[in-house]
């Protein structure tokens, strides 16, 4: 086998983007994960963290573990799998940390061993790291991470996807509050069933966000991005959080909500300039609470996991 090594990198996503839980995402431009990997002869897997974010040190609980043995379980190979993590997104930061990982992860042994598989496959190889952090097999973050762009899953069994069209002036702003917020967690607190009515409302909005991309209508997108299903039961997790979509709202964002499980916060735009002002209000709230945070201005493209080198 010939020994043969890349530098890949994956991008953080924005998931549910208000109504569609588990079924949408989007991803984000200039923050993500970047893995070094190579290949060559023998049999097994390591994984050094040199990112300087704290890690599982047992193999067994790392995301990127079962993207690459399920990957060469497919190819039906053997190799010495070679990982080192130089960037990595806080876990637990609400925009897609385990899946940019596990995005890389799929997107680099598909580089390493001549691009055997297309998209679709990387998502599934993607989503067996999801699996291990929360116990689902979910893809709104690994889709657009791999994909780039605005991802549509209209179903799981089997995955059955859409890459949307994105406007061109659609600019997305995010801030990560640091404070913990688990998946398992996240998810434990939302309701079992939901009365018809609220459903209604929800299918309506999700119908509305697929034909806002489709038709590049900001209006309608920003009409749609409401969630009466998650949004009520998880805001209780991100101070102020009321407060702040207020504030949002006021200086000019088109819509916004919580990123995935939180605590991130997105606001979405039509310009830079908006974007910008939005990240400030992002971030004097949280500055103004006494918590420490990151704000992120992202011009949302259809570009996701790419080769470095």
């Amino acid at each position: 086998m010939k020994s043969k090594s890349v530098k890949v990198f994956a991008p953080a996503s924005v998931a549910n983007m208000g109504a569609g839980f588990d079924v949408m995402g989007m991803a984000l431009d200039g923050v993500g994960d970047i893995l070094e990997m190579s290949k060559e002869d023998g049999d097994g897997l390591v994984i050094e963290n040199e990112s300087g974010v704290d890690l599982p040190e047992d193999i067994e609980k790392n995301v990127i573990t079962p993207v690459v043995r399920s990957f060469m379980k497919e190819l039906g190979q053997k190799a010495m799998i070679r990982i080192k993590v130089l960037k990595k997104i806080l876990p637990g930061s609400g925009i897609g940390s385990s899946a940019a990982s596990s995005s890389a992860a799929a997107w680099g042994m598909n580089e390493l061993f001549e691009r055997p598989f297309e998209g679709e496959k990387l998502v599934e190889f993607a989503m067996e790291g999801e699996a291990l952090l929360s116990g689902t097999r979910h893809a709104d973050n690994v889709a657009p991470a791999l994909l780039g762009g605005v991802v549509f899953m209209r179903g799981y069994e089997p995955l059955d996807m859409v890459r949307l069209p994105v406007p061109d002036n659609f600019w997305c702003s995010v801030v990560h509050p640091h404070i913990t917020v688990k998946t398992a967690e996240a998810r434990a607190v939302l309701p079992t069933e939901i009365p018809l009515r609220t459903a209604v409302k929800q299918w309506g909005n999700v119908g509305g966000l697929v034909a806002g991309f489709a038709l590049k209508d900001m209006g309608l997108i920003s009409r749609s991005m409401v969630d009466v299903v998650v949004e009520p039961h998880r805001k209780c997790f991100i101070p102020s959080y009321d407060s702040l979509k207020e504030k949002l709202s006021a200086a000019g964002a088109l819509a916004s909500n919580i990123s995935g499980s939180g605590p991130s916060v997105f606001a979405v735009s039509d310009n830079r300039e908006r974007a910008e002002i939005l990240s400030k209000v992002m971030k004097e709230h949280f500055d103004a609470l006494g918590i420490e945070n990151d704000v992120y201005v992202s011009h949302v493209l259809p570009i996701g996991a790419r080769t470095l080198e």
